[in-house]
């Protein structure tokens, strides 16, 4: 009876009795079971939303495992972008190296090891701080600064002596087993996109508005040891001097230019919308991907459908075939005309 108004309750007070009393007191108990079903019903009403979004979630579908969270993809990106490069990455980029230098060699590598092994090591290094040492040169920086680091040089020529002189070249068979190989180049592949990026940095500080040098110093970070393989030769005692990567740029020059364009357009442009850390990751499933099929698959440079076009199209590839082919026209009509001489003079003389 806590819903009893004070005027009923005066009313009850009061002593009045006879039919009006029990008619008030009937209609004082339906007021209160009025007003208690429609404070429950108030009650069901408010707890009805939360009870039915609970059971919609409870019966909500979960999502496809394949599918992933763009905030989870995104944080994915930062943490490759600070990825640090030593020790692992470093170790990866100088086995690879001394694999290249060894292979090079040939079946003499290990007689010229042997007798050389000043000059295996510079060559060796050489080619692992190629980048470095020729972006040096060309901004005009100490070009020995890139051996600075004394924990990079004693960990490359750690690894030089594994590949070149370890106990029943035990070194040298276990990096150039396929899976161990494929996993030290997808690692390279991440270190060189890491150097690229480092150099287009690096170079947009010293030339703000130097787009050309700045996706100079990119290639060249990105594949400083192609640029300098006639140095890293001759110091072998081997002169090749059509070895000129710019006459016969290789996959990774390529993939290196391409990826230097493209973090220069990010950096100094509005045409990539994406966040900085999404364009990196792109690149690096870029090359890694395409390392994977070189191994893998022997794809070995798949701009080269692109180049053809592109060299037919712009490079007078269409106005040369045009001519050679109406110069082979002109030809056979000049051949024809001259058998139709011979064959009118033999007649004469026959005559």
């Amino acid at each position: 009876m806590g819903w009893v108004g004070a005027r009923e309750k005066r009313a009850i007070g009061s002593g009045n009795c006879g039919g009006e009393s029990e008619r008030l007191r009937a209609s004082i108990r339906k007021r209160a079971s009025e007003r208690e079903e429609g404070a429950r019903l108030g009650l069901a009403v408010e707890c009805a939303p939360v009870s039915s979004s609970n059971n919609r979630s409870s019966k909500r579908p979960d999502k496809p495992a394949t599918a992933m969270d763009p905030e989870a993809f995104l944080e994915m990106a930062n943490q490759v972008t600070k990825l640090k490069m030593y020790p692992y990455f470093d170790i990866a980029h100088c086995t690879l190296c001394c694999l290249y230098v060894r292979d090079d060699l040939g079946t003499g590598s290990l007689p010229f090891s042997r007798k050389h092994p000043l000059a295996n090591w510079l060559s060796s290094m050489l080619t692992i701080f190629a980048g470095g040492l020729l972006t040096n040169f060309l901004l005009g920086e100490p070009v020995l600064g890139a051996l600075k680091n004394n924990q990079q040089l004693l960990l490359a020529t750690a690894v030089w002596y594994v590949i070149f002189y370890s106990p029943f070249d035990i070194g040298y068979k276990i990096a150039k087993f396929l899976p161990i190989k494929v996993l030290l180049a997808a690692m390279k592949e991440v270190y060189r996109v890491k150097k690229i990026n480092d150099g287009v940095t690096h170079a947009a500080k010293v030339f703000p508005n130097g787009y050309l040098s700045m996706i100079l110093i990119g290639t060249i970070k990105g594949n400083g040891s192609g640029f300098l393989k006639i140095m890293e030769r001759l110091m072998r005692g081997v002169w090749t001097p059509t070895a000129v990567e710019v006459m016969q740029p290789t996959f990774p020059t390529k993939a290196s230019i391409a990826a230097a364009i493209i973090f220069v357009l990010d950096k100094k442009t509005d045409l990539i919308s994406a966040p900085h850390a999404l364009v990196y990751f792109g690149i690096c499933i870029f090359f890694v991907y395409f390392k994977l099929s070189s191994l893998l698959l022997g794809i070995h440079d798949p701009f080269i459908p692109f180049e053809n076009l592109f060299c037919a199209i712009f490079m007078g590839g269409i106005w040369d075939s045009l001519a050679q082919t109406l110069a082979g026209k002109k030809g056979a009509a000049a051949e024809k005309g001259s058998d139709a001489v011979k064959n009118g003079n033999g007649k004469n003389k026959r005559d």
